[in-house]
């Protein structure tokens, strides 16, 4: 977890602090219009400089940090907000929203993008991360869980898992806690199949589409050792490994290509080099490799159909 988001609770600046400093709202607007400072919601700004390069988890951070600014003392985040201080890769959520639950266990006041959550909190619930009040992950987790559809929580919980945030049991522990919530079922189910070896998205959203489509299970984060019987880097790890049937899948997406690549390497020398780590493991193991991209996850019954046959093809040459 990082503790260098540009951004803190101080950066925001309200409208009556601009105005009491002299500022006028045709200043302010001036300021907005000219790139010298972004409105990230109503009555409230930051310096433009602060925002370079974010992307949408980072400007919900930054509205985030603006509501705590105007919210009851004892508000803290929760939900997907608080998970992502913890930079627990988020997707399905509605980023618009902040989550916010007080302390002293009233509710408070209606907002729009604001959901104020009326909840009992005990001080081991929550901690300060990144200088503002957040919901520890084993129970920010299991709000995600509860109020969003199973993919989307699944995601949620095997990032908390693959960073080591919180233990199977202490999720398990936040579930029993909240055994008369809504979804409470539900959550079991997710907690059942979350795995701390998908550490991405791509393979949470992966991971799902095998339960969902009844494929075997394979194994997440598979090491491929080289003929010295070393790995080099990322060189000798496949996302999920058929290992009985000598299948391994990969997961093609943005984020792969801009995490490996070298410094100064092209998009072509990359897919280059890519090709023949593939082939550098199917000759080591005799493997085969299926690929998959994200429009893949999107039609999963055709992408299961897919993959089944490779894993039949394979199956009726080994017996």
């Amino acid at each position: 977890m990082s503790g260098d988001f540009p951004v803190g609770i101080d950066d925001i600046d309200l409208r009556r602090q601009l105005v009491a400093e002299g500022w006028t709202d045709r200043d302010i607007a001036y300021a907005v219009r000219s790139g010298e400072m972004c409105k990230v919601r109503y009555g409230a700004y930051v310096r433009a400089a602060l925002m370079a390069q974010m992307d949408a988890v980072g400007h919900a951070r930054v509205r985030s940090r603006a509501v705590l600014r105007t919210a009851h003392a004892t508000s803290v985040l929760t939900n997907h907000n608080a998970l992502s201080e913890y930079e627990v890769p988020l997707w399905g959520v509605d980023l618009s929203e902040t989550h916010l639950t007080r302390t002293d266990g009233k509710s408070g006041r209606r907002e729009a993008g604001v959901v104020h959550h009326r909840a009992r909190l005990d001080a081991d619930d929550w901690r300060m991360v990144n200088g503002i009040p957040v919901m520890n992950p084993p129970r920010a987790a299991l709000e995600v869980v509860l109020t969003h559809p199973p993919e989307v929580g699944l995601v949620a919980v095997s990032g908390v898992l693959s960073r080591g945030l919180a233990s199977r049991e202490q999720l398990l522990a936040a579930n029993e806690a909240a055994e008369r919530w809504p979804n409470s079922l539900n959550a079991r189910l997710v907690l059942a199949r979350a795995d701390a070896g998908l550490t991405s998205v791509a393979e949470a959203r992966t991971w799902h589409l095998f339960h969902e489509q009844r494929i075997p299970r394979p194994e997440p984060q598979v090491a491929v050792p080289d003929e010295q019987g070393e790995i080099v880097g990322i060189v000798g790890i496949v996302d999920f490994l058929w290992r009985e049937l000598g299948v391994f899948l990969e997961f093609d997406g943005r984020i792969r290509y801009t995490k490996y690549r070298r410094p100064g390497e092209t998009l072509e020398d990359y897919l280059m080099r890519e090709k023949k780590r593939e082939e550098k493991i199917c000759l080591l193991t005799g493997w085969t490799c299926v690929r998959i991209t994200w429009p893949d996850l999107e039609n999963p019954l055709r992408t299961a159909r897919r993959i089944q046959a490779l894993l039949e093809s394979r199956s009726r040459k080994g017996a």
